[in-house]
């Protein structure tokens, strides 16, 4: 889904069960894309915490990390 909004970042899975996603694009982008996920993930998202950070030049594509 991130790909399809031309983010960059990532996304991982964390030891609590929690999953982190940092997102970069445009803040229309971001919203479509958070808004798809809770769409597609209903079931499974129980909390979305949003925190803006300034953007990272180093990060060029969207991957799944571990």
């Amino acid at each position: 889904m991130a790909v399809r909004h031309h983010l960059t970042g990532f996304v991982r899975n964390l030891s609590d069960g929690t999953v982190e996603m940092l997102a970069q694009g445009s803040a229309e982008d971001i919203e479509e894309c958070i808004r798809d996920i809770e769409e597609a993930l209903a079931g499974y998202v129980g909390e979305t915490v949003i925190d803006e950070v300034p953007p990272d030049p180093k990060y060029t594509d969207f991957r799944i990390t571990y």
